[in-house]
C-alpha cells in the first residue's frame, strides 16, 4: 500500500494554532508587561535584532534559548516566567510571578528587565502594564480597593466569564510609566482561565494603543488633505473657464493627483492595520463576557466612549482621502477628454487645410501641365517645321498650309506622350 503523502507545511500549519499557549497565573500573582516597537517602518524591522535582544535577557538568567526563527517563547527566568511574542509591528514581553507586593502596583517586578538591557532595545516602548491578581474578596472590599487604585473618571470595571473574575483598569499611565490592571479571581476560577484574562488585558491595551497610531496619522495628514481638497475644488471650478488653457489645468490636476496618491501610499498600511487592531480590541473585550460591576462602566462601554470616536475619525479620514483621490481622477479624466476633443478638432481643421492646399497644388499642377504641353509643342513644332521646310519649295506648298497641317499633329502627339509619362509614374 502506497503511503499517503502530507503537504509539506501540514504540521507547521497545525502547530501554528498551538504555538502561543496562554500563560498559567495563580492568585495571588502579578505580571509585568512590555511592548516594544521601532518608531518607523516597524513592519519591515530586523526580526533578528528582536531575537538577539531576547537572548541577551535570557543569558543574564542562564535560561534556555528559543528555537531559530521562533516567534514565541515561554520559559523560566529566575523566580519568574517569561512569555515573549513577535508580532508584525512589535514584540511583547510578559513577566509572570507568584504573590503580590505589599504596596499595590509596585514596579519592582518590572525591575526584572535590567535598565541597560532596556536601553539597548531595538525599538521604543509602545506600552507597558502592571497587573495585580488577587483572590476575590467581598464586593465592598473590591470596591474600596478599586477606588483607591484607579482614577474614577476613566475607571472601567466588570465581572467576567460568568462572574468568576472581576477586572478593573483606568487606561492611564501611572507615575512609574505603566498602565494598571487589577484582576480578582474567585476560588473556583482555574489558573489557565486567569492566565487567559491576563493575556487578554495585555492584548486590549496593546492593540488599543497600536490602533491610536492611526489617529495620529489621520491628524497629521488632515491639514494637508484639506489644502489639497481646496486646490482640487478650485481647479474643477476653473475647468469651465474658456480663457484658461485645458492643458495647464490638466497639468495642475495631475500634480494634485500625485500628492493624493502619495498620501494614500503613506497611510494605506497604517489605516489598514488600525482597522485590524480595532477588530482585535473588540474581539478581546467581547470574549470577556462582561457584566456591570458596582454601577461602573465596563471595558466595552469605555471603548465606546473614548476609543470608538478615535476610530471613526480614522475611518472618516480614510474615506475622505479615497473620495478626494477619486474626484481628482474623475476630473483629470474629464479634462483629458476635453483636451482630446479639442485636439481632434484642431487635427480636423489641419486636415481640412491640408486638403485645401492639396487641391490648390493639383490645380497648379494641371495648369503647369497645360503650360508644359504648350511650351513643348511650341519647341517641337519649330523643330518639325525646320525639318519640313525643304518640302515647302519641293512640293510648292504655302507656308501657312504647312503650319496648319503640322501644328495639330505635333500638339496632339506631345499631349499623348505627356499623358503616357504621367500614367507610368502613377503606376
Amino acid at each position: 500500500m502506497t503511503a499517503l503523502l502530507d503537504h509539506p507545511q501540514r504540521y507547521a500549519l497545525s502547530n501554528e494554532l498551538h504555538a502561543r499557549p496562554f500563560p498559567v497565573v495563580r492568585a495571588p500573582g502579578r505580571a509585568a508587561y512590555l511592548a516594544l516597537r521601532p518608531v518607523t517602518n516597524a513592519a519591515a524591522r530586523d526580526k533578528g535584532a528582536d531575537r538577539a535582544h531576547l537572548i541577551a535577557l535570557l543569558d543574564r538568567y542562564g535560561a534556555a534559548h528559543p528555537a531559530p526563527d521562533a516567534t514565541h517563547y515561554f520559559g523560566q527566568i529566575g523566580r519568574h516566567w517569561l512569555k515573549w511574542e513577535s508580532h508584525t509591528e512589535f514584540v511583547t514581553y510578559t513577566l509572570l510571578g507568584d504573590g503580590v507586593a505589599e504596596r499595590p502596583f509596585d514596579a519592582a517586578t518590572f525591575g526584572m528587565f535590567p535598565e541597560d538591557w532596556l536601553a539597548d532595545a531595538p525599538g521604543v516602548r509602545i506600552t507597558s502594564a502592571l497587573i495585580r491578581v488577587e483572590p476575590m474578596p467581598e464586593d465592598s472590599v473590591m470596591d474600596k480597593r478599586i477606588n483607591e487604585w484607579f482614577v474614577p473618571e476613566s475607571l472601567a470595571a466588570s465581572r467576567c466569564l460568568d462572574g468568576e473574575l472581576v477586572v478593573a483598569g483606568d487606561f492611564r499611565i501611572d507615575a512609574s510609566g505603566h498602565m494598571r490592571f487589577a484582576v480578582f479571581a474567585a476560588p473556583q476560577c482555574g489558573e489557565r482561565r486567569i492566565g487567559r484574562v491576563v493575556q487578554r488585558l495585555c492584548e486590549i491595551e496593546t492593540y488599543k494603543t497600536m490602533s491610536m497610531l492611526g489617529l495620529s496619522r489621520a491628524r497629521a495628514i488632515s491639514g494637508k488633505l484639506g489644502q489639497t481638497e481646496h486646490r482640487l475644488a478650485a481647479l474643477v471650478t476653473g475647468m469651465s473657464d474658456v480663457t484658461v488653457e485645458p492643458a495647464e489645468t490638466l497639468h495642475a490636476l495631475l500634480g494634485v493627483s500625485a500628492e493624493l496618491e502619495d498620501m494614500v501610499a503613506q497611510t494605506s498600511f497604517r489605516f489598514g492595520a488600525t482597522a485590524a487592531y480595532e477588530s482585535i480590541v473588540s474581539d478581546r473585550i467581547e470574549v470577556l463576557r462582561e457584566v456591570r460591576f458596582g454601577g461602573r462602566q465596563t471595558f466595552g462601554e469605555f471603548m465606546k466612549r473614548r476609543f470608538d470616536p478615535a476610530m471613526r475619525t480614522v475611518r472618516s479620514t480614510e474615506t475622505r482621502l479615497r473620495d478626494v483621490s477619486e474626484r481628482a481622477m474623475r476630473a483629470a479624466d474629464l479634462l483629458r477628454t476635453r483636451v482630446d476633443v479639442e485636439r481632434s478638432a484642431q487635427n480636423q481643421a489641419l486636415l481640412t487645410s491640408m486638403d485645401r492646399r492639396s487641391d490648390l497644388q493639383l490645380q497648379l499642377q494641371r495648369t503647369v501641365e497645360g503650360l508644359s504641353v504648350v511650351a513643348i509643342s511650341y519647341y517641337a513644332l519649330n523643330l518639325v517645321l525646320y525639318m519640313l521646310s525643304p518640302l515647302e519649295k519641293l512640293l510648292h506648298i504655302e507656308k501657312y498650309w504647312l503650319y496648319g497641317g503640322v501644328t495639330p499633329v505635333v500638339v496632339l502627339t506631345v499631349w499623348l506622350v505627356l499623358k503616357r509619362i504621367q500614367k507610368s509614374m502613377h503606376h
